[in-house]
C-alpha cells in the first residue's frame, strides 16, 4: 500500500496569490483571487468605504499589493483578505 499524506491530495499554485477582480456593493467587498478563491468581506470592516458614495467605491485600481481608491485615499492590502487581520 502506497503511503500518502493529506498534503498529497491538494494542489496549490506555485505563483503568489494576486487579486484578479473586485466587486463592491453597499454591504460587502467581493475579491476574486488568481488561485480561484472568492472572498466576501463585510463593508463594515472599512469605515471609509462604508461611508463613501457608491460611485466612489467603484473607482478603484488593483495593484500587486492590494486595492487603491485614489479619490478616497484608501489602500487595502491583499493580506487583509487572506489572514485574520483584525
Amino acid at each position: 500500500m502506497a503511503k500518502t499524506s493529506l498534503r498529497d491530495h491538494f494542489l496549490r499554485p506555485i505563483l503568489p496569490t494576486k487579486i484578479s477582480d473586485v466587486e463592491v456593493d453597499s454591504e460587502k467587498i467581493i475579491i476574486y483571487l488568481s488561485d480561484g478563491r472568492i472572498i466576501h468581506t463585510p463593508l463594515s470592516w472599512f469605515p471609509i468605504l462604508r461611508t463613501a458614495e457608491p460611485e466612489q467605491r467603484k473607482k478603484f485600481r488593483i495593484s500587486p499589493r492590494g486595492i487603491h481608491w485614489d479619490s478616497l485615499d484608501e489602500d487595502i492590502p491583499i493580506e487583509t483578505f487572506l489572514d485574520d487581520y483584525r
